[in-house]
């Protein structure tokens, strides 16, 4: 059976991509000076305009204002008259401490019954993986990944002057029998000035950004290229749409290929299961591919606020698994601890790390030096 699956990824200067940073920019400053602090903090931004509000308990002292301002720079968006830069953009904050009825699930009483500590909300979070790629991801993603940060490099590299920060990437592969066979459809839209003519952008695009980054061996001459199908785009970044975080999820995970939980990641700490939970599911999902017990694995955690169990526990290998599937789960759950605590220690969850996966995924080779993807656990599960 052929089928055609489409994922997309966007660069650091996307309007929603630029508040997840500025939200995860806050929290690592946060965990610098306060590895306990607690975060729930969500941005949004529009034209000439950024709002950073939620619930943030720390001992730490940050100019909230001060990071922003710095991420937007640091993204790109320096240039005055274009409807968002770091200097005119006026910044608002709604900020309180977080609700002392969900601070009493979490907090314990000493250092004794810590690792008991309950989860910050209730909800499920997925991993998954399969073997695609040598990430254990989903072709699709990983190539949309690789195009919009090659996409990021030629207009910080000053290769393609004329770029501008806001850009999206989307591939479509062609499966047959389950396996990938071609790449059908590129698709890349980027920003950029006014003076480059729309065919100049298009040969660009092909060669400096496409064909340095998809192997030849992955299209044919039936393959569809659409760089900039609208012609033009000059009015981009949060000037051209407005952004909010955790409206990338997918683009965060797995491309489409697997569920989401529905939980954002930018801006919480990993009391919230919907961070560590979701970074503890790729974990086993990853490692039952990685030990070779299933070619395809899917976890889902279900927890409830307040306790620091899981309430389910699902594993599904779609028919790939090479042992009975009932093994593989019981061979999981005596090798992992899926208590919050247990998680956050376990992967060091209350280091700054977060700002490194705010942009091009979660998972997969973006994050491959992450704790959460290491096949660490193949060798037990095996």
């Amino acid at each position: 059976m052929s089928y055609l699956f489409t994922s997309e990824s966007v660069t650091c200067g996307h309007p929603d991509k630029v508040c997840d940073q500025i939200a995860d920019r806050i929290l690592d400053e946060l965990l610098k000076e306060d590895p306990s602090s607690r975060s729930a903090c969500e941005v949004t931004c529009a034209t000439d305009q950024v709002h950073i509000f939620g619930e943030i308990t720390t001992k730490a002292s940050v100019d909230y204002e001060v990071l922003a301002r710095q991420t937007i720079a640091e993204i790109g968006y320096t240039v005055p008259g274009r409807g968002f830069d770091m200097n005119s953009c006026q910044i608002t904050m709604d900020l309180h401490e977080q609700s002392p009825d969900i601070a009493m699930g979490i907090s314990r009483k000493n250092e004794k019954e810590a690792m008991n500590a309950g989860a910050g909300d209730q909800g499920m979070m997925f991993g998954y993986a399969c073997k695609e790629t040598e990430s254990l991801m989903p072709l699709s993603i990983e190539l949309a990944h690789m195009l919009a940060k090659r996409l990021e490099r030629v207009r910080r590299d000053s290769e393609l002057p004329y770029l501008l920060p806001d850009g999206k990437t989307q591939v479509t592969v062609e499966y047959e029998n389950g396996v990938p066979k071609r790449i059908a459809t590129v698709v890349v839209s980027t920003q950029h000035t006014e003076d480059v003519d729309i065919e100049t952008l298009r040969q660009d695009i092909q060669s400096h950004v496409i064909r340095p980054t998809i192997s030849h061996r992955l299209v044919d001459d039936r393959t569809q290229y659409f760089i900039n199908p609208t012609g033009r785009f000059v009015i981009g970044g949060p000037a051209g749409d407005s952004g909010l975080t955790g409206r990338k999820l997918i683009v965060d995970t797995y491309g489409g290929a697997a569920p989401h939980g529905g939980g954002s990641f930018s801006g919480k700490d990993a009391t919230k299961v919907d961070r560590s939970g979701a970074y503890m599911a790729r974990y086993i999902a990853k490692n039952v591919v990685a030990s070779g017990l299933a070619d395809k694995c899917q976890v889902q955690l279900g927890y409830s606020i307040g306790l620091a169990e899981p309430v389910s526990v699902l594993i599904e290998t779609f028919g790939t698994e090479k042992i009975a599937l009932k093994y593989i789960q019981e061979a999981v759950m005596r090798s992992v601890d899926l208590r919050p605590a247990a998680i956050i220690d376990k992967f060091g969850l209350t280091r700054p790390v977060f700002s490194q996966v705010s942009c091009y995924g979660h998972f997969g080779v973006n994050a491959g030096h992450m704790p959460w993807e290491q096949t660490n656990l193949a060798d037990r599960l095996r």
